[in-house]
């Protein structure tokens, strides 16, 4: 579900609005493309996953920043009380910027440095997702020489299918993500035999965007184990991080994905014996379908095929050319009934051949000017923006209720050429 739907706008006709917010007008106020986001749609997807755990105390859900950093965004679910899982410095100094505490924060990633463990510890942090035995090594050194203990869980890769696209697959073995689980138990010894290292959680997380519930339950049934293993052994295991991953729905054609209560009542029947508090890094079901890229309509070019020719591009949103992904794409001016309909490639004007939106689509009829909006962009779209064919980084727009916010503007021109400095002695 999302609070974004057609309604009487200023023009009297029926205009796409973000809660109370007509998008024509807000295009007028702030220029396109822009993303926008819908406060009350964040709001209602973090409450919805909470709420499905509420039975199990101390569930920490530690929203994915990497799905939208926009500190308007994280200010937001911040004040809902989530927790943060964070995979770099940048990440974690957002996360930190807008107030969550640092014992809600777990750090993730193959490539942590010194100096982001270092900050980390200084912070406070929860605990640290390990993923290899160098990057445990490590950790333990800074641990020692700040005198900190840092509470670990490894990421255990257990080899599992997430029927998924391949680009986002992290559980399998080829995947670079997480160390083996037939190595598990040995790495768990060496970690409580290391200075400043903390043995205390397991982290397991198989991939993003799955829309089935089998390769989750293949995967906490091997969780599961090794909790079990690991006690045996004499760990004191706290948490399982189960990770992220369940799936949003991109297209209205197809079957919804589960819903958190299904997810819910499989991570009770697969693991809620164990006894440990739950942590979760949900990143897309909160944010996906809470945002949208709104872009004008330049020219719309006719021949064999015809090209509908936007203001966005690529750049702006990558993950139909990156991920062969779909997203609906809504006139934000609603059709009159019986407006034709045209099969059209949307494109955008880099000069690359992968620069689509979609191919293929049949749309209401386009002409230059109108507004379109490319739904479920609020995650994995501004976050992996650039300024490819120098082009501006696109501004972002938080709304609740009948408010907006710009909470990152669009650049100028001289503030991209200011970030660049000459050789002197060109």
């Amino acid at each position: 579900m999302h609070h974004f739907a057609y309604r009487r706008g200023v023009s009297h006709a029926n205009v796409l609005h973000a809660e109370e917010v007509d998008l024509c007008a807000l295009a007028a106020a702030v220029g396109t493309p822009f993303y926008c986001y819908s406060t009350a749609t964040l709001e209602r997807h973090y409450r919805v996953f909470a709420e499905a755990f509420a039975a199990h105390p101390g569930t920490l859900v530690c929203y994915s920043v990497k799905a939208n950093s926009n500190l308007g965004v994280l200010a937001t679910l911040a004040k809902l009380d989530a927790g943060m899982d964070v995979v770099s410095e940048g990440e974690l100094r957002r996360a930190l910027a807008v107030g969550v505490p640092p014992e809600r924060i777990a750090f993730s990633g193959v490539g942590k440095t010194k100096e982001e463990m270092a900050l980390a510890l200084d912070a406070g942090i929860f605990a640290f997702n390990v993923e290899s035995e160098p990057e445990l090594r490590a950790l333990s050194e800074v641990a020692d020489a700040r005198g900190r203990g840092a509470r670990i869980a490894f990421r255990v890769n257990p080899d599992v299918d997430a029927k998924t696209h391949h680009k986002i697959s992290t559980g399998k073995a080829e995947n670079k993500f997480g160390v083996p689980f037939e190595q598990a138990v040995s790495l768990y010894r060496q970690a409580a035999k290391l200075p400043g290292i903390l043995p205390v959680g397991i982290h397991m997380h198989i991939g993003s965007q799955i829309t089935d519930l089998e390769p989750f339950r293949n995967a906490f049934v091997l969780l599961h184990d090794l909790g079990a293993t690991l006690r045996t052994a004499g760990f004191a295991i706290e948490f399982v991080n189960l990770g992220g991953g369940l799936g949003i729905p991109y297209r209205h054609d197809e079957p919804a994905p589960p819903l958190p209560a299904d997810y819910a009542a499989l991570v009770n029947r697969a693991v809620g014996d164990l006894g440990v508090r739950l942590l979760f890094e949900p990143g897309r079901l909160i944010a996906g379908n809470a945002g949208i890229l709104v872009s004008r309509v330049i020219y719309v070019k006719q021949g064999d095929k015809t090209f509908t020719i936007i203001d966005a591009a690529m750049n702006d949103l990558i993950r139909p050319t990156l991920y062969e992904a779909h997203h609906e794409i809504l006139p934000v001016i609603e059709p009159m009934p019986g407006t034709r309909a045209v099969v059209t490639d949307v494109v955008g004007p880099v000069c690359e051949t992968g620069d689509y939106l979609a191919r293929g689509r049949p749309l209401p009829e386009l002409h230059a000017g109108d507004l379109v909006s490319v739904m479920t962009a609020g995650a994995y779209g501004a976050v992996l923006a650039s300024e490819y064919n120098s082009r501006l980084l696109v501004p972002e727009v938080l709304v609740s209720g009948s408010r907006y916010c710009v909470t990152r503007p669009r650049p100028s021109y001289d503030d991209m050429l200011a970030a660049e400095r000459l050789p002197e002695w060109i």
